[in-house]
């Protein structure tokens, strides 16, 4: 029985092969945007966790510890040669120190060169940093360059500018050596800090070498060291820093991680799968309304067909399954195309972007699975109308 209702469905869809095809086309758009976007919001995600990671998983902040700071031991906590210490520890691949200078009263003022009519006040942190902190913060230079060992051991009176402090100073060229001011002093511009990986406060700062700060603020020591290590050796070098630094009393200090953003990146991933899903199901939705369509107009044009089975001893029930038989097969066949389809969509796209695909082993039977169960749903209504047209529907059909 079964075989004969299949091979009836058979033999109905391929009388209409463009109609089939039509109508397979809809529900292989809808799984197809629904493999893509599931696939996408996957591949995305994992490309948004591996950034997340790498950067938490690769930084380590070295301050004095909290004992050592209320005992006024900041001092000798950390030495000035902290980056060049730390060089030494295996999986570092670089490290700076930084300092935020507490001068609440200090503008920052420049002077242009081609307007000395233009002088322009602004109220700007002043950070100190030994020259392994552009690298420890994973920082570009824009225009110029960083300060060198030179430069601080003599204490010269340079500065790098974040890009929206220069930005709003109309500072975009160090080509004819601008300067600012620092209250009285001038400062040569000698770079422009175009991007940072971390520490963003440092775009919107000045920046000066650890010996000037020291000679001409009175810095007394680091107050911090970034250090930016190989995946993997944030762990090991978090142990070995403080001894690293102060062999004599490596209680005096704190190496700490960056704290894993896991909260960050699960919503970040959840909120992209959760748009990509909505879009995705109201594609397969506009195909079971295809699918419905179809069956039912052809349920219509069938009339005289069906009541002419009735009326040879065809059952409701055999009626309603050769319908439903013939949407599911249009269903899966649509399936089957949407999740080729999506696959394809998936691994194109990551190609282009540089990223590793990722997709579930089990999305490409789901979706076929599910086109099934579209057509299913979908031919659910004109089956129960086929299965109601009585044998006399065939004479008044004809008549």
């Amino acid at each position: 029985m079964l075989r004969d209702l299949l091979g009836e469905a058979i033999s109905a869809s391929l009388a209409r092969p463009q109609r089939m095809a039509l109508t397979a086309l809809g529900t292989m758009l809808g799984i197809g945007a629904l493999v893509a976007t599931v696939g996408l919001a996957d591949t995305a995600g994992a490309q948004i966790v591996s950034r997340f990671d790498e950067l938490a998983a690769t930084e380590v902040i070295v301050r004095p510890a909290a004992r050592a700071a209320t005992q006024g031991e900041l001092v000798s906590a950390i030495p000035w040669d902290a980056e060049t210490r730390l060089a030494r520890l295996n999986g570092v691949v670089a490290a700076g120190t930084m300092s935020k200078l507490d001068l609440p009263d200090l503008t920052v003022r420049t002077t242009s060169v081609v307007d000395p009519l233009a002088p322009d006040d602004r109220a700007a942190d002043v950070v100190a940093g030994s020259p392994g902190l552009l690298g420890a913060v994973r920082g570009t230079i824009g225009s110029g360059r960083w300060f060198d060992a030179g430069h601080s051991r003599r204490a010269d009176p340079v500065v790098v500018l974040g890009a929206t402090l220069a930005a709003t100073l109309h500072v975009a060229d160090v080509g004819r050596h601008p300067a600012v001011f620092l209250g009285d002093r001038a400062y040569t511009v000698v770079g422009i800090l175009d991007g940072v990986a971390r520490e963003p406060a440092l775009l919107n700062a000045v920046i000066i070498p650890d010996g000037t700060a020291a000679a001409a603020f009175g810095l007394t020591a680091p107050q911090s060291v970034r250090v930016d290590t190989r995946v993997g050796a944030a762990r090991l070098i978090s142990s070995q820093a403080p001894t690293a630094l102060a062999p004599q009393s490596p209680d005096a200090l704190e190496a700490a991680q960056a704290p894993e953003p896991a909260a960050v990146r699960a919503k970040v991933a959840r909120d992209v799968q959760s748009l990509f899903l909505v879009l995705g199901l109201v594609s397969l939705v506009i195909g079971a309304v295809g699918i419905a369509n179809t069956t039912l107009v052809s349920v219509l044009e069938r009339t005289s067909e069906i009541g002419l089975r009735r009326s040879l001893g065809a059952t409701r029930g055999q009626v309603a399954g050769q319908f439903l038989l013939e949407s599911a097969g249009v269903g899966l066949f649509g399936g089957i195309l949407g999740a080729s389809t999506g696959i394809v969509v998936v691994t194109a796209v990551s190609y282009v972007k540089e990223w590793t695909p990722v997709l579930a082993p089990w999305l490409p039977a789901a979706a076929v699975a599910a086109g099934t169960v579209v057509g299913l749903l979908a031919g659910a209504y004109p089956a129960h109308r086929a299965s109601g047209i009585e044998p006399i529907a065939a004479l008044r059909a004809e008549g």
